[in-house]
């Protein structure tokens, strides 16, 4: 979490009290038991649960998540809590809501900024009400990290790794279409699943709107069960921060540095049999235009943001290659976002950008040699 002074607002409050928090998951794939993932991993004080409840969105009643038997539970700072199972059938896709009672001042550690959904803020104890006070309703989503759900069989497990376009900034909010969706609904009938581990703002070599993706990769790629391939998207961040309000006093990254942290990052994957797919960085030319954020893009950034797209394309460093670049560009000004595939910022895609991003991806050269050991 960020102070005050930041560039943009927080859109969450610092601090919560006695309020229920009602968020919206997405299940990648089905499965008859499920598990709810509270994180403090960021907190400086242990955070109190008060009751917590899993719904599945327009049918029936909100089910009680317990913690080893308990109502509620205490998660120490700097770790997180994994519920009970909880027996329910969940399709894959399937969107859910779980209620989270917060009894005690909380200070908002951690939360997902650009969560791209609708969370409702809502007075008092509300876990498992289908009406209460809405006090605010929010685009974060704060304290639950991850949706468990028990397939039956072996995990089989595709991350993307990236930014705010992974992140799916710029998408339908409520609607599932970054381009991570889309990709989990075409895995699905392989029964793979897809993990979203984008953070808006992110950077591969440098923290600030979450840890780099250097330095979050054991925990949020590595980490998971059965992940059998990483799917990076990064270094838009590393080339347009420098110079523009968000790090206007900062050194351009070098591109032998990108490249070395990009060829560190395989070696860490490889290391635990993880195949590495890399994605060509997105033009964004004339990106954040008319902003008080303009500044990302300039000449400069431009042929940086080429030589890194030569290297990943050339430099047989990863596994597979997606070319994100040829996916989304104009043809009339390949520096640009084709129209029909810009959100209207000209650094993030929309809707169909994201579809065709997720399209463009060849699930075989992702999954490799033994992808069909994994299909059910």
């Amino acid at each position: 979490m960020w102070g005050e002074g930041w560039v943009v607002p927080l859109g969450m409050s610092a601090s919560l009290r006695d309020v229920t928090l009602r968020q919206s998951l997405r299940s990648s794939l089905g499965g008859e038991r499920v598990r709810i993932v509270v994180s403090n991993e960021y907190g400086g004080a242990p955070l109190t649960l008060g009751p917590v409840a899993l719904r599945q969105v327009g049918d029936g009643p909100a089910r009680a998540v317990r913690f080893q038997g308990e109502d509620g539970t205490v998660v120490p700072a700097g770790a997180r809590v994994v519920s009970d199972p909880l027996v329910l059938s969940v399709a894959a896709g399937e969107r859910l809501e779980v209620d989270l009672h917060l009894p005690q001042p909380t200070a908002t550690a951690g939360f997902h900024w650009d969560a791209q959904e609708q969370t409702l803020l809502l007075q008092g104890n509300a876990v498992g009400h289908g009406t209460a006070p809405v006090l605010q309703v929010l685009q974060t989503r704060a304290f639950v990290s991850g949706l468990w759900v028990d397939t039956g069989r072996a995990p089989a497990t595709v991350v993307a790794l990236g930014d705010s376009i992974t992140d799916g900034n710029g998408s339908g909010i409520g609607t599932d279409q970054r381009w991570p969706d889309h990709l989990s609904r075409r895995l699905a009938q392989r029964g793979v699943a897809v993990l979203n581990a984008g953070i808006a703002g992110n950077r591969l070599l440098r923290g600030g709107w979450g840890d780099s993706a250097l330095a979050r990769l054991e925990r949020d790629v590595l980490g998971h069960p059965g992940v059998r391939a990483v799917v990076v998207l990064i270094g838009t961040n590393d080339i347009g921060f420098p110079g523009s309000p968000f790090a206007p006093d900062e050194a351009p990254a070098a591109l032998a540095e990108l490249q070395a942290g990009l060829r560190q990052l395989v070696t860490q994957a490889h290391a635990r049999g993880v195949r590495v797919m890399a994605g060509t960085l997105p033009p964004f030319e004339r990106a954040l235009e008319g902003t008080p954020l303009e500044g990302h893009h300039s000449p400069g950034k431009e042929a940086q943001r080429q030589a890194l797209n030569a290297w990943i394309r050339q430099a047989g460093v990863f596994d597979a290659v997606v070319d994100f670049d040829a996916v989304l560009r104009d043809p009339a000004h390949p520096g640009r976002l084709a129209p029909a595939l810009d959100s209207g910022d000209h650094l993030h895609p929309g809707d169909a950008g994201y579809r065709r991003m997720a399209e463009a991806i060849d699930l075989d050269a992702l999954l490799g040699p033994s992808a069909e050991k994994v299909r059910p």
